[in-house]
């Protein structure tokens, strides 16, 4: 890992960028601790770090508040990373159906999501292993956001995760399902009721599906972007109980 940049943000949080071999990052820890923090991981949709970012510092902002360091890494063929051809064809299969507003096949989101999921995973486990390395930072380790299916399968096969808040909101496929019945650390999720680009039922049923004995729906009214602010707080609430 090597870090790029260095600022001090306003609320005592330290924000580096980072570069883990061609894969960019961002690390938001307190300026002054005591002893070694736990870290939240933040996930995201593939937009790109840059347009990504006032959503991600304004939850770094609140992780570290509440005394956690958190982290994000820019997922595969989107932001400053090279193209994925592939990836961008299935985008543009995505489009064209929902354009013609003909239903999504399974064929057009697992093409979409299984190989993100499948090259986003190890790089997230990379990264964990050179941020606990970091002074300061320590376990344990919470997963927070989406894509959805990434957080499943890290759920599923990193046991240094021992939580996650999942974002509802994306297409899984039908893979993803029988992973989800693997996951055993508490989960909360995070749910909007009315979102336009989301199969509720599909969220209901992969809540359903999750092996956990402790998980809680969060489900509020609104559409994609409409998420509460007090969701927030469930969701902070959520990781102080089980990280600290």
């Amino acid at each position: 890992m090597r870090f790029t940049s260095e600022q001090h943000l306003d609320d005592g949080v330290l924000e580096r960028g980072f570069t883990l071999g061609e894969i960019p990052g961002i690390l938001w820890t307190p300026v002054s601790a005591s002893a070694p923090v736990p870290l939240i991981l933040l996930g995201h949709p593939p937009l790109g770090l840059r347009r990504m970012y006032p959503r991600l510092v304004a939850r770094a902002r609140r992780a570290v508040a509440d005394g956690f360091a958190a982290a994000t890494i820019e997922l595969p063929g989107s932001g400053d990373r090279p193209r994925w051809a592939a990836i961008e064809e299935a985008r543009a299969n995505l489009r064209r159906a929902i354009e013609a507003g003909e239903p999504v096949g399974d064929e057009i989101v697992d093409a979409l999501v299984l190989p993100l999921v499948d090259r986003a995973v190890p790089e997230w486990q990379d990264a964990l292993d050179a941020l606990l390395a970091l002074p300061g930072i320590g376990g344990p380790v919470g997963y927070s956001g989406g894509v959805i299916s990434i957080g499943v399968r890290l759920a599923a096969v990193e046991p240094r995760i021992a939580a996650a808040g999942l974002f509802a909101g994306s297409f899984v496929p039908r893979a993803v399902f029988e992973e989800a019945r693997r996951v055993t650390i508490p989960l909360h999720v995070l749910l909007q009721w009315d979102d336009e680009g989301n199969d509720r039922q599909a969220s209901l049923d992969l809540f359903d599906a999750f092996g956990s004995e402790e998980k809680s729906l969060d489900a509020n009214m609104g559409g994609h972007t409409g998420v509460p602010e007090y969701a927030g707080d469930a969701a902070a609430r959520f990781f102080t109980r089980h990280l600290k």
